[in-house]
């Protein structure tokens, strides 16, 4: 392979982070992203002797890099779940607005029929509204996930880790022994995967997860 096609693959390259770094609902991620894509940009342009766009991208890299410095060296983000009633009005218009995203993405059979034994819990980051779960109790111990949901924004594991943390008292005064719930596409199923749910056997999509004494005390 000469150097002309070497340097035309970086310059490709370069175009698609920078594409990719514009798809990010993660600002961490859209930092890094642009980042890379600066200086994979910086280095083409100094292949090709385009000192003009060699600034520019030094600059813009430059500026990605400060952000994330800010972002990596920022204090610990705090995380709360917040328990609310399951008819309540803002659960209602949450869900009102996220409707699209939630039936056409992530939870296509989900309807919200709130009864009065539902678990209904907003997950708070650093005092944000970030994410929802909805969950019926079956009587024997056993919770179904009908709804774990993060917006746009919020989409990086953190909010999962916590929700279904020791530390998070999701299932406080609730007599549980395992939550489950039923994998509509393959990344909801990675999503339970990783956040403790095993896929039961003899029987497709579902995952289940046991509870420790704490989380439900």
């Amino acid at each position: 392979m000469d150097a002309n096609a070497v340097t035309e693959i970086v310059g490709y390259a370069a175009s698609a982070l920078i594409v990719l770094s514009i798809t990010q609902t993660s600002i961490l991620k859209l930092r890094l992203f642009g980042f890379a894509g600066g200086l994979t940009f910086l280095i083409y342009a100094l292949a090709i002797g385009a000192y003009p766009i060699a600034v520019v991208n030094v600059i813009g890299a430059s500026i990605h890099a400060w952000y994330l410095r800010k972002l990596i060296r920022r204090k610990a983000e705090v995380f709360r779940i917040l328990h609310v009633a399951p008819d309540s009005e803002y659960v209602r218009r949450f869900l009102e607005f996220y409707a699209d995203d939630i039936q056409g993405r992530f939870q296509p059979e989900f309807v919200h029929e709130p009864e009065a034994d539902t678990i209904t819990a907003f997950t708070l980051r650093d005092m944000v509204p970030a994410g929802l779960f909805i969950g019926e109790q079956s009587g024997d111990g056993r919770v179904e996930v009908k709804l774990d949901f993060a917006i746009p924004q919020y989409r990086d594991f953190a909010i999962g880790s916590y929700l279904y943390s020791e530390d998070a008292g999701l299932l406080a005064d609730v007599p549980a022994t395992s939550l489950w719930s039923t994998a509509s596409n393959p990344d909801q199923a990675k999503y339970l995967r990783r956040m403790g749910f095993a896929e039961v056997p003899d029987v497709p999509g579902r995952y289940e997860r046991q509870v420790d004494a704490a989380q439900a005390a």
